[in-house]
């Protein structure tokens, strides 16, 4: 028999690793995406341990892990350069099993892009969801540039403003804006050495970080009125963060006027009713926006594709793994969201006296112990997939040292 055929309508982080977990349990693939080509808007994503062991399923964790180029202390600091609580990478990995990767999006999406078929991924190919199908029933439909194709699953990975999302439930408002605006650069390292370190000011924060590649990934925040824009970019973030400790001024001078991504936050603190609907189901963004202030949007969105391959292998109840896939998901997703959401209002904070007392509780919590700020990411970067790796096209291989070794072990993982 032919395999079933899922349809995957977008080539992010989310989509791909879908495509690649289906391909790999069975599924004949599709990839579609408008772009024309997987050129990745962003610059850097940090991949906590729970991503990298969801990648260690289709095969990719190691590599990633190899990738790893933060080494010793980083942490919290103020504007003026004052540490306000210290993180040391061996207690996190010792914590949650791992250590915290950043690497750039264009190499994480190269690498999962790699595992599939050269034929899968179809670019400058716009796709609309006509009819989400009946799990059991007829298949779903979707409109393209070349006609009408027809499948088995359709994966929505389009993205915060998902159209996918908006054809299964109309009715729901979507994401709205969290009131934080962002801007992301990849500079060249400074001169001087400097510890990882994420600075909150007032209404704003700063975030630097080194690749393994000897560049700098640097992400800033800010209250601001949604749809705002600089002529200028980087004249912005010098008006904004230039008087900042070192190296904050020395990463904006390295930066391209044109260097400068900024791109609005928004969130959907109000979830779905479900993340699937017929033969159609929503990963990552499209599904469940967050703010970046937990650093989990993308590593979510790996979760949710390994999920899904998980609940739905080949020649299985449709409708019964679509639905533990939703029951996996929808709890775990919503409460990240909103605790990304509450660290959202902390960083919006303006006035003196509230970003005062926020830092002296951050300043306090650090000295009581720094196992204490770990625990923020208690329940999430320790999270491990449900399934074993996937041998290349097969569901058959031998299970990883840390796969559950029973029913109840494995309810206790998730």
């Amino acid at each position: 028999m032919d395999a079933p055929r899922a349809v995957v309508i977008g080539s992010g982080i989310g989509g791909l690793t879908a495509a690649m977990a289906l391909h790999r349990s069975g599924w004949q693939v599709t990839v579609l995406e408008r772009a024309g080509s997987l050129e990745p808007v962003g610059a850097g994503i940090g991949l906590a341990p729970n991503a990298q062991r969801a990648l260690d399923v289709i095969g990719l964790g190691d590599e990633i892990r190899s990738l790893a180029a933060w080494q010793g202390e980083g942490g919290l600091r103020s504007p003026d350069g004052r540490w306000l609580s210290r993180t040391d990478n061996a207690a996190a990995a010792e914590r949650f099993g791992g250590p915290l990767v950043l690497v750039h999006r264009a190499t994480l999406i190269d690498r999962i892009a790699a595992g599939l078929p050269e034929s899968a991924i179809r670019t400058n190919c716009p796709a609309y969801l006509v009819d989400p199908g009946v799990a059991g029933g007829r298949r779903a439909m979707i409109r393209t540039s070349d006609g009408t194709v027809e499948a088995d699953l359709v994966v929505g990975a389009d993205g915060i403003h998902s159209a996918v999302r908006g054809a299964l439930f109309p009715d729901h408002p979507g994401p709205s804006y969290a009131g934080l605006t962002t801007w992301r650069v990849v500079v060249p390292a400074p001169p001087e050495p400097f510890a990882p370190h994420e600075t909150w000011g007032r209404g704003a924060l700063w975030g630097t970080q080194p690749l393994k590649d000897g560049r700098i990934y640097a992400y800033a925040a800010a209250a601001a009125p949604a749809g705002e824009r600089a002529d200028d970019e980087r004249a912005e973030l010098l008006r904004r963060f230039g008087d900042w400790h070192a190296p904050v001024p020395e990463i904006i001078a390295a930066t391209r006027p044109d260097g400068v991504l900024r791109n609005d936050v928004y969130q959907m603190t109000r979830p779905l009713p479900a993340f699937h609907r017929g033969r159609t189901v929503l990963v990552g963004d499209s599904a469940h926006a967050m703010a970046p202030t937990l650093g989990q949007g993308g590593n979510q969105a790996i979760e949710d594709g390994i999920v899904l391959a998980h609940h739905v292998a080949p020649g299985g109840d449709l409708g019964a793994g679509l639905a533990g896939y939703t029951a996996d998901r929808l709890p775990r997703t919503t409460a990240i969201v909103r605790k990304a959401a509450q660290i959202t209002r902390l960083v919006r904070l303006s006035s003196a006296p509230a970003v005062s007392v926020r830092d002296f509780m951050m300043s306090t919590v650090s000295r009581l112990g720094p196992g204490l700020v770990l625990r923020t990411f208690d329940g999430i970067a320790d999270w491990r997939p449900p399934q074993h790796t996937y041998a290349a096209g097969t569901k058959d291989a031998p299970a990883p040292p840390w796969s559950a070794s029973t029913e109840e072990d494995r309810d206790v993982r998730r």
